[in-house]
């Protein structure tokens, strides 16, 4: 199951799901959430607890609805989170989890960046590059953005889910993210209930399935083959 970064959609993915089903030899379920790609626009700002809701509705929802059981999450950012939520709350079993670039906490670097996002949303042509992947881009970045960058998400911490979890974990973070440091996978190894492996990825900024590929698909197919033992 592929859990979408904070601006990401099905078609952001690329065809770096399908290339962990060659890897694996395991199906996978792709999908855009609320307000995403070609899914229901967003008709509401999102509140604090909006990964809560994705974790704790709506994706039981989706697994329950497509009979889906014991998966492995592969999350990116938002997505990570979302699936340490998920895991955390054992609403649903999983297997194992693949964490890229996750969030547990706000950081000063994350509300930076994603406030240089707005400046380039109102300034550039983003708008434009991102309606290749979202019906609405303007709901789809506003969603995103207005969200992370409002006084009360500033927080917005996760670390207590991680006693939780006990599936396997799989960390995968790049040295040159703009969007979180190492802090992040030093708060999930610190606290988590189970065991996790990290990779820590040089030449790889936010999306190490984009920066570093190879490298993220060998260690992604490692965990995969793993934990299906």
């Amino acid at each position: 199951m592929f859990l979408h970064e904070g601006l990401g959609s099905t078609s952001l993915w690329k065809d770096f799901p399908q290339r962990v089903v060659d890897a694996t030899g395991c199906c996978a379920l792709v999908y855009s959430r609320y307000g995403y790609g070609k899914s229901d626009q967003l008709t509401e700002p999102r509140t604090v607890d909006y990964m809560h809701k994705e974790a704790l509705e709506t994706l039981p929802q989706v697994l329950e609805g497509l009979a889906v059981r014991n998966p492995i999450l592969i999350g990116h950012s938002d997505g990570a989170s979302i699936s340490i939520i998920h895991a955390a709350s054992g609403c649903w079993p999983v297997r194992g989890l693949v964490l890229m670039a996750p969030h547990v906490f706000v950081e000063e670097i994350t509300v930076a960046s994603i406030a240089q996002a707005k400046t380039a949303f109102e300034t550039t042509d983003l708008a434009d590059k991102l309606r290749r992947h979202h019906d609405d881009p303007v709901g789809a970045f506003r969603g995103w953005n207005d969200i992370w960058l409002h006084p009360d998400f500033r927080a917005w911490s996760i670390e207590a889910c991680l006693p939780r979890i006990v599936a396997p974990v799989l960390l995968i973070q790049g040295e040159d993210d703009q969007y979180g440091t190492m802090a992040q996978i030093e708060a999930i190894e610190r606290q988590l209930g189970g065991s996790a492996e990290s990779v820590v990825l040089s030449r790889c900024a936010h999306s190490p399935h984009v920066d570093q590929v190879e490298t993220t698909l060998a260690a992604i197919a490692g965990f995969v083959e793993s934990v299906k033992r």
